[in-house]
């Protein structure tokens, strides 16, 4: 009995993270950014998940500046986005164009084209954590 409450206290916790996260990262953004997951996947690797999103961006949306507790793998399908990683120069990305972002570092995007951005992200991270945390 008393471990089914700590694992539901524990789920609790997680889950008013996860929504504490999400809540602070779309206050701080600008425009409408919509985040479909597509695929979600144990790995084979202890501890990890695999996820496969879409993200739009509708034109002039931006990201408040977040990290991620695993590694992100993107394809940029539409439109022409800007990417700033914290101690990296500035890009900007024309559709074909692929781009990585390693754990934990701070990061964000913004579609300043008057065209809807749309990309394809695969994220690699430790299971349980909330996919995006507000960067400090």
């Amino acid at each position: 009995m008393k471990r089914a409450k700590s694992i539901s206290v524990r789920l609790a916790v997680v889950f008013a993270l996860a929504l504490f996260s999400v809540l602070t990262l779309h206050a701080q953004q600008t425009g409408e950014i919509k985040r479909t997951v597509l695929e979600k996947k144990d790995l084979s690797v202890p501890g990890r998940e695999g996820l496969l999103e879409l993200v739009e961006f509708t034109p002039g949306a931006r990201e408040a500046k977040h990290t991620h507790p695993g590694d992100l793998f993107a394809y940029l399908k539409e439109g022409n986005l800007t990417l700033n990683r914290e101690g990296m120069p500035t890009v900007t990305l024309t559709p074909g164009e692929v781009f990585f972002v390693p754990a934990e570092k701070i990061h964000w995007a913004e579609c300043a084209e008057k065209t809807p951005c749309k990309v394809l992200v695969t994220f690699v991270v430790e299971k349980g954590k909330p996919l995006s945390s507000p960067a400090k």
